[in-house]
């Protein structure tokens, strides 16, 4: 029974960072008082929280230009997740509430409430030209401008980075090897694609800007005006940039000392950008060359974009039926297990050969031209057959097929339905089967331990049974951990 006054339990655990996150008032605690659907959502922001966090003490670490690069683009990437998950939350929270809002009859739509089948969506080969002036590229004059660059890429709820790239003149075009694959697609699908620039020739040593210009004006005013002037600027126990307080480092991305991303240039891929093919895009240039992140960009993206839904990769329905032999005896008819998939119903003699890999008895195409009906069979035993018609050079071929009962042939008419209304939707990705060639698994880079450090005397002890250390999984990943190591190799 509802009542006005009830009380709705919290899904937000007790002592999370995502707790911590909302006594600190960034956000607001009606988001996330629902039911445990939305708890996979709040496990995720929970779980960018606390790499974010990772993240910010790293970048306060580093002492080398590429570390710092890395943790910046580490730091880049979860605080978008954070905001993408924020926004996936509201959005589920209003659907929710219209949910619960009654609608007038006026109100529904011409539809019956089908809804197309999800995919895989990749894209991969990412090229991105520049265009250099003629003395910086080919008579290698002027200033050496370098940044280092990365593409975050995201559909709905899905976030990838690729690599950083470091780009100067000496490149004609920004290559990203990456090949990201979303697994979750809707044929409506908006792929967004932010390129992502940091100027790397500044020193982005934790601190070390206010330290070197203190120690310029201190020689320069004397040694007692100096000295005044530089403990002035010498990061204190409550400053950001040492953080030596007791309070962790949990501050907003822009308070972060070291190097910071700009949003460089940006375009949207949608289902009619989806070709089996190497295509270009259009892109949407921020910035100017006033800004210290610029790069000469051509304006246009390179890329495959290849998408493959469900109807085409996996069984959407399989069962028993009865075939009608063309041009044989009328009365003659083979029973087959058959699977539809793709653009083709395939006939097996039974179902072992389908785990067995064996080439199935016959084939029935199943695409956008193929018409398919339901006709009585005869007056006394009441089961339909089910009429599919294709055209084969000019010519009309129908197969016939039967069922035990009403209630198979209704389900298999139904699965033909929701297959046409899948490809309908999907358009061109339904018409041949693009190729989308995943990535291998990389293999974790071997450490060196050495010893004298903090990090190589923990890292041994980081077992499942150690739970209450700080360097776990879900507080830190694997990244971290190794950026982490290279920054005690190179200091001890």
């Amino acid at each position: 029974m509802f009542c006005r006054n009830q009380t709705v339990r919290a899904t937000v655990a007790r002592g999370s960072a995502l707790e911590m996150e909302i006594r600190r008032g960034k956000f607001r605690k009606s988001v996330f008082l629902d039911t445990s659907q939305d708890s996979d959502i709040q496990k995720k922001i929970d779980h960018e929280i606390r790499m974010r966090d990772g993240a910010c003490k790293l970048l306060a670490a580093c002492s080398q230009k590429d570390q710092a690069l890395e943790a910046a683009k580490s730091l880049q990437t979860c605080s978008t997740r954070i905001m993408a998950y924020m926004s996936e939350l509201q959005r589920m929270k209003e659907a929710q509430v219209m949910q619960k809002v009654p609608r007038r009859s006026s109100d529904a739509g011409p539809m019956d409430g089908r809804l197309p089948c999800k995919g895989k969506v990749a894209i991969s080969d990412l090229r991105i030209p520049l265009m250099w002036k003629d003395t910086e590229y080919f008579k290698n004059k002027g200033e050496l401008h370098r940044c280092a660059v990365f593409c975050l890429l995201q559909l709905g709820g899905e976030i990838f980075d690729t690599d950083m790239v470091i780009v100067d003149r000496t490149l004609t075009d920004i290559c990203f090897d990456n090949t990201i694959v979303f697994n979750e697609a809707s044929p409506g699908f908006d792929l967004r694609v932010e390129l992502y620039s940091c100027c790397s020739e500044d020193d982005y040593s934790a601190g070390s800007t206010p330290r070197k210009l203190a120690s310029k004006l201190s020689s320069s005013l004397g040694r007692s005006a100096g000295k005044k002037l530089r403990a002035a600027m010498e990061p204190g126990p409550c400053s950001p940039v040492s953080n030596g307080g007791a309070a962790p480092l949990l501050l907003p991305v822009p308070s972060v000392p070291g190097p910071k991303y700009h949003l460089l240039a940006h375009t949207t891929l949608s289902l009619s950008h989806a070709q089996d093919s190497f295509r270009t895009h259009d892109l949407t240039i921020s910035g100017n060359e006033e800004c210290s992140y610029w790069l000469p960009l051509y304006g246009s993206m390179c890329c495959r974009l290849a998408a493959q839904p469900h109807c085409m990769t996996q069984q959407m329905m399989s069962g028993c039926l009865k075939v009608k032999q063309l041009g044989g005896d009328p009365q003659s008819w083979t029973k087959v297990y058959a699977v539809l998939k793709g653009t083709s119903l395939f006939c097996y003699h039974q179902q072992e050969d389908v785990e067995a890999n064996v080439e199935p008895a016959c084939t029935i195409a199943v695409n956008k031209e193929t018409r398919i009906r339901a006709s009585e069979k005869d007056p006394h035993s009441k089961v339909q057959n089910i009429c599919i018609s294709n055209h084969y050079g000019g010519e009309e071929v129908t197969h016939t097929l039967t069922t035990d009962s009403r209630e198979d042939t209704h389900r298999w008419m139904e699965a033909f339905w929701q297959h046409f209304y899948d490809m309908s939707q999907w358009k061109q990705c339904c018409d041949d089967l693009m190729k989308i060639e995943l990535p291998s698994p990389r293999k974790p880079a071997p450490l060196t331990p050495k010893q004298g450090s903090l990090y190589h005397e923990m890292a041994p002890l980081a077992t499942p049974s150690c739970e209450g250390l700080l360097l776990q999984e879900n507080a830190v990943s694997a990244e971290i951990r190794a950026l982490l190591s290279s920054y005690y190799n190179d200091s001890y």
